[in-house]
């Protein structure tokens, strides 16, 4: 998603920072991996194939029909198993709708140093959106990572997990992309694929309502290591008849109907102020579902607002004072446009 901009704010003591490579991020989402791949794929409705060079690729959607439950150990992936992931019907107005309700403590680690889907894969023709915690031993997102203070090398006793949102699964060629920028060996790397139009693709990115308030607050200007905690609610959205389509949905599942509270160390006049900047109402592109804002800047991402990409309602709570503060509200009539019109 396109970067936001914001003032600067005080940032955290060292102590406060994430210990580097104290999760395992990398090793946990492996486990979950070897998981999803049990017996031959039946229980998740994926396919797994070895290339050439020894990478692993799990289908998850492009050929193999996936499903819910694959959407569900996707996005465990994605956060290195470091939330929990719930489904529940969630009544927004008058509509009822399938969702999900994540929650994290320390959510930076899961949220930012592996869920985020901040590398740009391009290899050739191919291109992907690529999250999961190879991303935290790549860091070629360098200014974050330095920014959370994290960072992981590749686990010899492990492969190191890749997922792309794509339509198309990588190649060899891909792999070998992968492999020079990350410096992970071609058959230590794992990768999980489904596209945006599908069950499972769908669930991993309603997965990231906390994410994106995190990563808004991020480039606000907030040091997220200061986020104790994070709670979050998003609507499922109906599988589209095409990707263009589900990027439209999937995202106003979270613009227009995802909630997100977080508990957080500051100051109040400094939380009472972020609050108002963080929901996806502070963006001037806010108020039509985003399929036709998408269509109104030629398709490109980095034309639309970067303040829009965030939940429809955020709550900050002060540890220190108890206090607090919220902004933002559900559009029901945006989403059930965008879901059903």
């Amino acid at each position: 998603m396109p970067e936001a901009g914001g003032g600067a704010m005080t940032p955290a003591a060292p102590a406060e920072r994430l210990a580097s490579g104290d999760a395992g991020l990398n090793r946990r989402a492996w486990t979950l991996v070897e998981e999803l791949m049990r017996e031959d794929g039946e229980r998740y409705g994926v396919r797994a194939r070895t290339l050439g060079n020894g990478a692993l690729v799990v289908d998850a959607g492009v050929e193999a029909p996936g499903g819910y439950d694959a959407g569900w150990l996707m996005s465990r992936i994605c956060m290195a198993d470091l939330a929990d992931i719930e489904g529940a019907y969630l009544t927004l107005g008058e509509l009822s709708l399938p969702g999900l309700v994540v929650r994290a403590d320390r959510p930076a680690l899961p949220c930012l140093a592996s869920q985020y889907a901040g590398w740009a894969i391009q290899a050739g023709a191919y291109f992907a959106m690529g999250s999961g915690p190879l991303r935290a031993v790549a860091r070629v997102e360098r200014e974050l990572f330095e920014k959370l203070g994290y960072a992981e090398s590749a686990d010899a006793s492990a492969r190191s997990v890749l997922v792309l949102e794509t339509r198309e699964l990588p190649g060899e060629d891909v792999v070998e992309w992968v492999s020079e920028r990350s410096g992970v060996l071609p058959d230590r790397l794992a990768f999980v694929v489904a596209p945006t139009a599908s069950l499972a693709g769908g669930v991993q990115i309603s997965a990231r309502v906390l994410e994106t308030g995190l990563h808004k607050m991020e480039k606000l200007g907030f040091d997220v290591t200061r986020v104790r905690s994070g709670f979050g609610s998003v609507p499922l959205a109906p599988v589209a008849k095409n990707d263009l389509r589900a990027i439209g949905r999937t995202n106003d599942c979270i613009l227009y109907g995802g909630r997100a509270a977080y508990a957080v160390t500051g100051d109040d006049a400094e939380l009472e102020d972020l609050v108002q900047r963080v929901p996806s109402s502070a963006s001037s592109d806010y108020g039509t579902p985003f399929y036709e804002i998408f269509k109104r800047y030629g398709g490109d991402f980095y034309k639309i607002d970067p303040l829009l990409f965030s939940p429809a309602e955020v709550a900050l709570t002060n540890l220190a004072s108890g206090r607090t503060f919220r902004a933002g509200a559900m559009n029901v009539g945006v989403l059930e446009s965008s879901l059903f019109g």
